[in-house]
């Protein structure tokens, strides 16, 4: 029996042990890659500032906000705001709009990257492989305002260089900028030209880690390089393609309020309305706090049920997935 005393008794100490060396360690370890540690500093602050702390604004959605009564005594309405968001006759266009947007740089951007990543990694030339990946990198350093102004000037009527050839050859000029019809494609077209060669950086690292053995395996084998990128370098950045898929889904309300805003007129309005210009024009302009924040609240909403079920169906694939 007293030993038994001696057991229980030496269990809280041996605890408290324990916690102090754990903690040793990670100070030990803090000191260590103190380094590693600042360099992440300025990358946490960001998020931490501008991530997580406006986060408590969130509440002001269950609100009647009013910037004089402040958080704590304006009214609270509950969900009214998201009532009068999913039965307001431009529910619908919004999403429809958000949506096809969204959907086009999906299906039409995103596999570009990865195909334009597979080219390079195929160059020999190292200089001229430096060279093309400058050339294709530059785009996405231009601000929104310079590329729809480089759009203007080469489809605008009056002043658009393809419609001073087009009438230049007997033909009547075009409303390329204010045919609705065109305006998805006209975005979907300004997002590749502008970011598809940025988004190469990734995939090229990762084909960067891939085993060269495995090339000299499948040649061996008789595979050429058409071959070797499907059966090689394909399922060898797998992961990557599956994880940057996931993150792209969490953003799929976003379309780029600049690019988009930029872009409208009066003549393609029908189709140009989004969750993030209609947002823009009832919070800003019309200091509307707490509607346009249960719109954006619905927007995060979305993405997050979007990347837990990819990230659920990638895990039941066998991929890694986010989380």
């Amino acid at each position: 029996m007293n030993s038994t005393v001696h057991v229980e008794e030496a269990t809280p100490g041996a605890n408290r042990n324990a916690n102090v060396n754990r903690r040793i360690q990670f100070l030990k370890r803090l000191v260590r890659d103190r380094y590693l540690y600042l360099l992440a500093f300025p990358g946490l602050l960001f998020f931490l500032l501008f991530k997580f702390v406006p986060m408590g604004g969130i509440a002001i959605a269950f609100q009647n906000y009013s910037p004089f009564m402040g958080f704590l005594k304006s009214p609270w309405v509950g969900f009214d705001h998201f009532v009068r968001l999913f039965t307001g006759d431009q529910f619908w266009l919004l999403f429809r709009n958000t949506m096809a947007i969204s959907l086009m740089n999906l299906f039409f951007f995103f596999p570009l990257p990865i195909v334009l990543a597979l080219l390079l990694n195929e160059l020999r030339n190292e200089k001229y492989k430096r060279l093309i990946q400058t050339i294709v990198y530059l785009p996405h350093f231009l601000s929104w305002v310079i590329i729809v102004s480089l759009t203007f000037l080469m489809l605008s009527v009056s002043q658009g260089v393809i419609n001073q050839m087009i009438e230049a050859a007997g033909y009547e000029k075009f409303p390329f900028l204010t045919e609705p019809k065109l305006f998805w494609i006209l975005l979907t077209l300004q997002s590749i030209w502008k970011d598809a060669g940025w988004g190469t950086i990734i995939f090229l690292a990762a084909m960067a880690g891939v085993d060269p053995q495995l090339y000299e395996a499948a040649k061996m084998d008789g595979a050429n390089r058409l071959r070797s990128m499907w059966h090689v370098t394909l399922p060898a950045i797998r992961n990557v393609v599956v994880i940057l898929f996931i993150l792209q889904l969490g953003s799929i309300m976003d379309v780029g309020f600049e690019q988009v805003f930029l872009m409208s007129n009066g003549s393609v309005s029908n189709v140009a309305e989004v969750f993030e210009t209609y947002v823009y024009r009832l919070g800003i302009q019309q200091g509307q706090f707490s509607f346009s924040t249960a719109v954006g609240l619905f927007k995060s909403a979305i993405g997050l049920i979007l990347v837990v079920m990819a990230n659920y169906v990638s895990k039941k694939l066998g991929e890694e997935g986010v989380f």
